[in-house]
């Protein structure tokens, strides 16, 4: 396992250097100008000024010097600085990502475990109403994109009922509470989740019936052990394998929806860090969140790799 491990590990390396390759790229070619874009009307602009902040910035070098450089940050543990503050890039986002993880974990296991379940249940009435109305909700909700949700749930439960807030992760000028956090997640998670919950519950009704089918199954049923055992023990657990396959899978797109969802309830993670990188034309935090994005996405990669041998003792990594 432990060698498996290291494999992995050093394989992600180059994918990683790839990654810092394209990410440059992409950032430089964007349309407009960092510099043109930090000088505003109060501060009139002019040859002279816009060469100095070029040369402050570094933007006055080759593009191979630069992309040298911001390795050379890399591999001190530094992601440049931003170019709108000139704080590090590494700090903003340690500031930001822990609402992100909040938001994409709690969306995550509850898509998880609403869609398991209610696939499970499905599974269990096939082709009854329960079955039929289920399955029609999945097809609604995979449906539905999360933007859309997300303005949905706003104007429903924030606008029209006034139930929960709209955005924010605290009330404005109150003291920070958990409570008042959790009021403030529910819908932007539940905007995450819905989609992704009926994804989750189709594999599950479809591994459930694969799985109900088994001569195993049939052999617990002959023991006489109870419906509940048979069903969570002997056939939950062999139904999950492929869902562990579709939840590693949920995480890049939870990223790609978080943006969305994070700017739409202006939750402060760094979804929205990113859309204000995109809009001040600070290539450092674009960057940043990208290579970031693709570390968490490569050890949740990994992390799947490892649930498949723990719910399957078939699979070995020696």
């Amino acid at each position: 396992m432990l060698s498996y491990l290291l494999r992995k590990l050093l394989l992600g390396v180059p994918v990683l250097f790839g990654v810092t390759i394209i990410v440059f790229a992409i950032a430089h070619a964007m349309p407009g100008d960092a510099v043109l874009a930090m000088i505003t009307a109060e501060a009139p602009s002019s040859e002279e000024l816009i060469a100095m902040r070029r040369g402050e910035l570094g933007l006055d070098q080759p593009l191979y010097i630069q992309y040298l450089n911001w390795i050379g940050e890399i591999l001190h543990g530094n992601l440049g600085r931003s170019f709108v503050n000139g704080r590090g890039v590494a700090a903003i986002i340690g500031e930001r990502l822990p609402m992100t993880l909040e938001l994409m974990g709690v969306a995550l296991l509850a898509a998880f475990v609403i869609g398991t379940t209610l696939g499970v249940i499905s599974a269990l009435r096939q082709y009854r109403l329960t079955d039929y109305s289920l399955t029609l909700g999945g097809f609604v909700g995979v449906s539905i994109p999360d933007f859309f949700m997300g303005l949905l749930l706003v104007y429903v439960f924030a606008l029209e009922l006034r139930w929960l807030p709209s955005s924010g992760i605290s009330t404005a000028g109150d003291s920070f509470s958990i409570a008042d956090n959790l009021r403030h997640l529910i819908l932007p998670a539940a905007a995450l989740a819905l989609f992704r919950a009926a994804i989750f519950m189709r594999y599950a009704r479809a591994g459930m019936l694969e799985v109900l089918n088994q001569s195993y199954m049939r052999t617990a049923k002959a023991k006489g052990l109870r419906p509940s055992i048979i069903v969570l023990r002997h056939g939950l657990r062999n139904a999950l394998i492929p869902l562990v396959t579709v939840f590693g899978l949920a995480l890049p797109t939870l990223f790609g929806g978080s943006v969305v969802i994070e700017t739409i309830f202006q939750w402060p993670g760094i979804g929205l860090m990113f859309i204000d990188a995109v809009v001040n034309r600070d290539s450092p935090v674009i960057m940043g969140y990208v290579l970031i994005t693709a570390i968490i996405v490569m050890l949740a990669n990994l992390a799947t790799d490892l649930a498949y041998s723990v719910l399957d003792p078939r699979v070995s990594y020696d």
